[in-house]
């Protein structure tokens, strides 16, 4: 059978937040696009894979861009139309379902699901924007220094297809389409000679990657028992220890994410009602009972991606696709080890062993085993890019005397979060560091070489050490919207990518565009921000 052709002004290629942000930007602004996803679900980290809203203190009060304000106050709208909220609930203005810590809107990743596809549902409707869930891309062509085509997989009707366009955006979430297309780029750890960082290693070292973690979603019904069958190599995995960790990986027993200093972090550190910034339990609780109308919810819901469940034995990036699928698959079973073990043989708060009543929720998660739909990976590939966002630029401890991060000329965008990389697959310990608000280069999103290639998420232009700051939730927002906003900038221009950048009125021209759009280039001058500390696991109160 010929392969099916389709053609787009703009190749999205991922459906992580990057994506997805890229896709609005570009239609607003203009162009058709493509965004092609390989799962059923959009939004990457924060639904598929898991992880609830990473954010910055300010987040409520200064958003990155209007877009992302809109996103937010569309995952709280949700609650208020579809869910039964308390009346208390409905009327507070910065509802955050699940009361948890991390961030103040700790949500199900179900519902972002929901306001994605709502807030794409415009430009699907005009025919500006066409998404192709279940597509697997295979390979991709390239000419010189453009990327041609794209060959996809429908995973549903097993047939292959062809996607031309005249801008290919890379939002996958580990830069599978550089190394397709044939993009220079770079994954693992730097060395300190190249990059003159306080914090790179002595020596380069690709397979240096930080864990990945597959998050896990569960309640806790504490008079019933939904202990789960006792996963292969168990009994490894509950001896299983860094050399650089305090206790087994299986334990209440952490390194300080800071200080590397011993650490107790149980489930709960009293009632399970009660409110706390330190235990497990509240990190990450993305449904709080006691916000929703009496029988609505059997119990608090909350979303498992805790360092006992960091995976670092072995690199998921750069190695065969057996390999890969191996160290995926031990992720699995590291998590599902873990669960286990907090069933049958965890210290409880109250003196006993085990908390057998903990139950798997795949419903939020959309699977049956409770398990997320992929992996979180905290980095990937990364272009070789014009300009490189380094630590000197960013980090506290790296710019001396400076009480603000590097301002960049032609910045497109903002961010801000600490620079935090998990355990690696060499076995080494964090990287937990202050950092200050800082902003995204335009240079940062150009490939030396490649003429019609953006990056839309963690794979632009940082270093390993720089990527643990831009990595997250918002910044990835805003870095695809950037993306998806210089493509359809350039195609209405006639102009190439490298040349928005190159020339000053252009870039200007760019700015003002993005600017227009409600994308704030700086953070505000006015009084004091500080660097983006952690105070126990907690960065804003929820409350």
């Amino acid at each position: 059978m010929a392969n099916s052709e389709l053609s787009t002004d703009v190749a999205i290629i991922g459906g992580g937040l990057g994506g997805v942000s890229a896709a609005l930007a570009a239609a607003r602004l203009g162009s058709t696009v493509v965004l092609v996803e390989e799962l059923d679900w959009l939004g990457g980290q924060l639904t598929s894979q898991g992880v609830p809203p990473d954010e910055h203190p300010w987040i409520e009060h200064l958003t990155a861009s209007q877009s992302y304000a809109d996103f937010r106050a569309a995952i709280r709208a949700y609650y208020r139309r579809h869910l039964p909220l308390t009346d208390a609930a409905q009327a507070r203005v910065r509802l955050n379902p699940g009361q948890g810590n991390v961030s103040s809107l700790c949500h199900e990743p179900w519902v972002a699901v929901k306001v994605i596809d709502e807030l794409l549902a415009p430009h699907i409707a005009s025919g500006m924007v066409r998404v192709l869930r279940r597509h697997r891309t295979l390979k991709a062509e390239s000419h010189a220094d453009n990327v041609r085509a794209v060959y996809l997989l429908d995973l549903d009707a097993n047939v292959e297809k062809v996607l031309t366009a005249r801008i290919f955006i890379d939002a996958t979430e580990i830069g599978d389409l550089l190394e397709m297309a044939g993009v220079e780029h770079v994954f693992g750890a730097e060395a300190q000679s190249q990059t003159s960082e306080l914090h790179a290693l002595p020596e380069a070292d690709p397979f240096d990657q930080q864990a990945i973690t597959w998050c896990l979603a569960a309640d806790y019904l504490p008079d019933e028992d939904h202990t789960i069958e006792k996963p292969r190599d168990y009994d490894r995995l509950r001896t299983l220890q860094l050399d650089c960790w305090p206790g087994p990986q299986l334990s209440w027993t952490l390194s300080d994410f800071v200080t590397h200093e011993p650490r107790e972090r149980p489930l709960f550190v009293g009632p399970t009602d009660t409110e706390s910034l330190y235990d497990l339990w509240h990190a990450r609780r993305i449904a709080y009972r006691q916000n929703f109308r009496p029988g609505s919810y059997a119990s608090d819901i909350t979303l498992a991606n805790w360092p006992q469940m960091d995976y670092w034995e072995r690199p998921v990036v750069g190695v065969s696709p057996e390999e890969q699928a191996r160290a995926l698959n031990d992720a699995r079973d590291l998590s599902l080890a873990f669960f286990y073990w907090m069933q049958t043989e965890a210290p409880r708060h109250d003196g006993g062993h085990g908390y057998p009543g903990l139950r798997l929720r795949g419903d939020v998660l959309g699977t049956s085993d409770g398990l997320a739909k992929q992996a979180y990976y905290r980095e990937g590939r990364r272009i070789r890019a014009e300009f490189t966002v380094l630590e000197q630029h960013i980090g506290v401890a790296a710019r001396p005397g400076s009480d603000a991060a590097e301002s960049f000329e032609d910045s497109v965008g903002i961010g801000a979060y600490r620079i935090d990389l998990h355990p690696s697959t060499r076995g080494r310990n964090t990287v937990d560091i202050d950092s200050f608000p800082f902003q995204i280069p335009l240079g940062a999103l150009l490939p030396v070489r490649v003429e019609n290639l953006l990056p839309a998420c963690k794979n632009l232009g940082t270093t390993r050490i720089t990527n643990g700051a831009y990595r997250e939730h918002a910044t990835e927002w805003s870095i695809g919207e950037a993306a998806g906003a210089l493509a359809a900038f350039a195609l209405a221009r006639s102009q190439p990518l490298r040349s928005v950048r190159a020339d000053k009125e252009s870039l200007r021209d760019f700015q003002r565009t993005l600017g227009q759009q409600g994308v704030l280039l700086a953070w505000p001058t006015f009084g004091a921000l500080t660097p983006t500390r952690r105070v126990g696991y907690q960065f804003a109160s929820g409350r």
